[in-house]
């Protein structure tokens, strides 16, 4: 059964995100959480396998507390399309996923899903818009070496780019799923990243760009 921890300030969102997530027969929702200072003192109590977090509340939002839980609890970001400096700002906390808040149902429900089982997702638009906003930056920071990955881990994180889980990367590259996970762990270790989600986006846009 995953555990979810919902944060949002909004009363109608929240009933909302409560009745479609615990109408899943593998999912809990073990609590609700009107601010982002609560939901981190929720998650570090009741240890939710996912807490599913709102941008922006009161008091704490999203972005600061998802930096809070980093370590602690994956978190699902839920955005909105045209707010792209907070998606930047979940990027870098480490957060494990983005949905647009317009999503049906059901890929809350698989978002819930993916993430939980230690997977990466982000919103196909999402993506389109950060790669387009790192491309418009005047002076893109540069990218980092991905001489320092091997041939085989150069392979997962091209994989991570295409927006694969681990299990697809398994039956792409012909490993066990334990031993993508080591090689996705070293990926963003030796590339400095807090989260696959970033590995996914720094794949992308290195696709468009040459490495220094």
């Amino acid at each position: 059964m995953i555990r979810v921890l919902v944060a949002d300030d909004h009363a109608a969102v929240r009933t909302g995100l409560v009745l479609i997530l615990g109408g899943a027969p593998d999912i809990e929702v073990v609590g609700e959480a009107t601010d982002g200072e609560k939901a981190v003192a929720m998650a570090r109590e009741l240890e939710p396998d996912v807490v599913v977090m709102d941008v922006r509340m009161p008091r704490m939002d999203g972005i600061a507390a998802t930096e809070a839980l980093r370590g602690h609890s994956d978190v699902l970001i839920l955005t909105t399309f045209d707010v792209d400096e907070y998606v930047f700002g979940a990027l870098r906390a480490g957060a494990a996923g983005f949905l647009l808040k317009n999503s049906d149902a059901e890929a809350l429900i698989d978002a819930v899903r993916v993430v939980a089982r230690g997977d990466g997702l982000i919103s196909p638009a999402v993506t389109r818009r950060l790669i387009a906003r790192f491309a418009e930056r005047p002076e893109p920071e540069p990218l980092p070496d991905l001489d320092v990955l091997t041939p085989r881990e150069r392979e997962v994180f091209a994989a991570l780019g295409r927006g694969e889980s681990n299990a697809e990367i398994a039956t792409g590259l012909g490993m066990a799923e334990a031993t993508v996970k080591t090689h996705v762990s070293r990926v963003l270790t030796k590339l400095g990243l807090r989260s696959r989600v970033q590995a996914a986006i720094l794949a992308r846009e290195s696709e468009n760009r040459p490495s220094p």
